[in-house]
């Protein structure tokens, strides 16, 4: 296992992460592991706590604000039939958002169901699995498209 996947936040932290996309407001976004759905990203609410519940009214709003923004980005990036958003601490104990965009070549079977669906064995393929050098010009559009988006957002305060 690479050394920045032991403490994904240390290592967004420390700009040594290769899947982090940007520090936001209310966190780090950051491309998933798993490209099976090119786009896939996910919002890691720094700092580290438990739940969103935990966060005040003001950070809640942050946060999945950031979460949309995120959504936009892949929108503009992708071009998906639509977008998918989870959050969830079933398996890591943090909470952080999942933003998944859905294409319209999906097998019919799974396109109207939550892509958690898919065998595992598919989503997971190493042949989908994050690569710096296979995603890079994927990751720079995302990059270029938040700033984007961020910027037209902070425009307009």
């Amino acid at each position: 296992m690479e050394s920045w996947k032991l403490d994904r936040f240390e290592s967004c932290e420390r700009g040594e992460n290769p899947t982090l996309l940007m520090k936001m407001k209310s966190g780090f976004a950051v491309i998933a592991d798993s490209q099976f759905l090119p786009g896939y990203c996910i919002l890691l609410a720094f700092p580290k706590i438990t739940s969103l519940n935990e966060l005040s009214i003001d950070q809640r709003r942050q946060f999945l604000l950031d979460m949309t923004i995120v959504g936009d980005a892949i929108i503009k990036t992708c071009n998906p039939l639509r977008l998918n958003y989870s959050i969830m601490a079933n398996t890591d104990h943090y909470l952080h958002a999942h933003i998944q965009a859905r294409y319209d070549w999906e097998p019919e079977e799974y396109i109207s169901i939550p892509a958690w669906s898919y065998p595992e064995e598919q989503f997971y393929n190493k042949l989908y699995e994050f690569d710096e050098t296979k995603h890079s010009e994927l990751r720079q559009n995302l990059i270029n498209n938040l700033n984007a988006i961020i910027g037209q957002i902070n425009k307009s305060l």
